[in-house]
């Protein structure tokens, strides 16, 4: 359930906070002494126009920002951290003050202090100078109201593992994404199309500042990513050599110590990679600390691969005698398919699920193009179009994704959701354009209008309105079973009204008349949350647990 993938994430964001303090004295700092960079200066046009040089940060009518940056890694370290000042601000001060929302015990912070100093030891040594650079300029427009914790640099650099720390330390997939690729005679001209959704939910204020960042190096190939501000890992990207990156979250042994992060590979990958063979050969380099299946799609290659890696071992999964790909939370190769971990992962999760959901819906669309992209990745329904209920995490659009992107590689576009989710419009990009010769003056949106794809016609529903109420209850509720407040009876039925085919609202009812010893109440909820679609094996096994404890009562 969401609640527990949240506290996963901010243990994990604890585990960056305590090892920043810890390492205070030895501050690892990069050595930039070898790189120019003078500090920039910074142009403000309107409170959603900034420019420096040939760089700029706008924020264009559908609510993105669009960074462009350039320079060696100082440079735009230094000009990403000034022009999305404010931004980054913000965004350092949502993930800090919700720590002790989600692990609000002293003592439990304590524990994890004492171990996560000592399982960040070496995350330092695991990343790039040249990102080490990046990340110390932005650091330099990092906030000073944390300072008491640790110097702006390390904040920076530990906040990369955030997501690394979390999955580690859980053995669990902290996110559903969900990615596909098509070409040959499963696309629509045969070129590689690719989709995904990112799946990764802080809050809601975590989404509200999406940044398209177009990247140009000295070193490298210009490319371009979906990020937030203080993050130079790459989650979502695609360079001007049509090589596309995605990652998605796999399951494996836990490692004993922290090493590069995710975002960082991938980011490497995106930067210095021309094709399938050389982001290859740049994963092996590299030793990670968390399972995860890369896809890397290549306009060279006209085919996408997943190269899948673990603390142990990487294999790639080519989809061999196939013009399509498709990738959950569950592993492919034949290095991992097998393993014990990952056949639970596909027995217990809800990957599996939308690994059916994504196939089924590939052979009702025999040819794929970018609407009917973006009709997958917004798809709400389950197998064979039943009902879920929203939010599900069964579902495609689990209506919590931080993004959806779309790549057509051979042509250099992409199409990025606006909010909420990937449901606003698909905003198109096209990487040739935009890495022309620039001019100071030019301040204007990089977007192909005519290219964009439509908002979803679904924010505009009463069924939208009313899961937009549904999550405002649905943190009531957690709220009362938590302090064991007294609900009305007229709360529970308009609850579970607002989003009738979630099991969800059944079981959290049940829960709450189990606490207050309304025995035939609670039955008749959790039977009713049986007859819905129940997002994970262990999820339903604690419905069946109550059940047996009130045949006893």
């Amino acid at each position: 359930m969401k609640n527990r993938i949240h506290l996963l994430i901010f243990i994990g964001l604890l585990g960056v906070l305590v090892s920043c303090g810890i390492s205070k004295s030895k501050n690892h700092l990069p050595d930039i002494a070898h790189y120019e960079a003078a500090k920039p200066i910074v142009t403000k046009f309107s409170d959603s126009v900034f420019l420096s040089g040939k760089n700029s940060l706008l924020k264009n009518k559908q609510g993105l920002w669009e960074l462009y940056v350039e320079g060696n890694p100082l440079e735009i370290g230094l000009v990403t951290g000034a022009l999305s000042d404010s931004l980054l601000k913000k965004q350092e001060q949502i993930f800090f003050s919700r720590i002790e929302d989600f692990v609000p015990s002293k003592f439990q912070q304590r524990l994890l202090r004492n171990f996560l100093k000592w399982y960040n030891r070496k995350l330092f040594q695991n990343v790039p100078d040249e990102y080490q650079t990046e990340i110390y300029g932005v650091s330099q427009y990092a906030s000073h109201d944390f300072d008491n914790l640790a110097p702006q640099y390390l904040r920076n650099l530990y906040l990369h593992a955030a997501h690394d720390i979390g999955h580690a330390l859980q053995d669990l997939a902290l996110v559903g994404c969900s990615s596909f690729a098509a070409w040959g005679d499963k696309s629509e001209d045969g070129h590689l199309i690719l989709g995904r959704n990112f799946d990764f939910y802080v809050n809601d204020a975590f989404a509200e500042n999406k940044i398209v960042a177009f990247i140009n190096p000295k070193e490298g190939h210009p490319f371009m990513m979906v990020t937030w501000a203080g993050m130079i890992g790459a989650v979502s990207g695609m360079n001007n050599e049509g090589l596309t990156v995605t990652i998605n979250a796999g399951k494996s042994k836990i490692p004993m110590t922290a090493k590069t992060p995710i975002s960082i590979l991938t980011r490497e990958i995106l930067q210095h990679a021309q094709n399938i063979e050389e982001a290859i050969a740049i994963a092996k380099k590299r030793k990670v600390f968390v399972s995860e299946s890369i896809m890397v799609g290549s306009a060279q290659d006209n085919k996408a691969v997943l190269i899948e890696v673990s603390p142990e071992k990487m294999d790639v999964f080519d989809a061999p005698n196939s013009s399509q790909l498709i990738c959950s939370n569950h592993f492919q190769s034949d290095a991992f398919k097998n393993d014990e971990r990952n056949q639970l992962q596909i027995a217990n999760s809800h990957s599996k699920y939308r690994f059916d959901r994504m196939r089924e819906l590939f052979a009702e669309s025999p040819k794929i193009n970018p609407e009917i992209a973006s009709q997958i990745l917004r798809n709400k329904e389950g197998l064979q179009n039943i009902a879920l209920g929203y939010g599900n995490e069964k579902a495609l659009n689990q209506l919590m994704a931080h993004h959806g992107i779309i790549f057509k590689p051979k042509e250099k576009l992409v199409w990025v959701s606006a909010n909420p989710y990937q449901m606003g419009e698909f905003v198109c990009y096209n990487l040739d354009s935009v890495f022309k010769e620039r001019k100071n003056e030019h301040v204007i949106s990089f977007e192909e209008e005519s290219h964009n794809i439509a908002k979803d016609p679904f924010l505009e529903t009463t069924t939208f309105k009313n899961y937009q109420k549904f999550r405002i209850e649905d943190h009531k509720i957690d709220s009362y079973l938590k302090n064991k407040t007294e609900i009305t009876f007229d709360f529970i039925r308009n609850y579970q009204s607002l989003n009738p085919d979630y099991w969800v609202v059944y079981y959290k009812a049940g829960l709450y008349f189990y606490q207050k010893k309304y025995f035939r109440l609670a039955q008749i909820n959790f039977e009713k949350a049986l007859t819905k679609e129940i997002t994970t094996v262990p999820d339903k096994e604690a419905i069946e647990k109550y059940l047996k404890k009130l045949k006893r009562k």
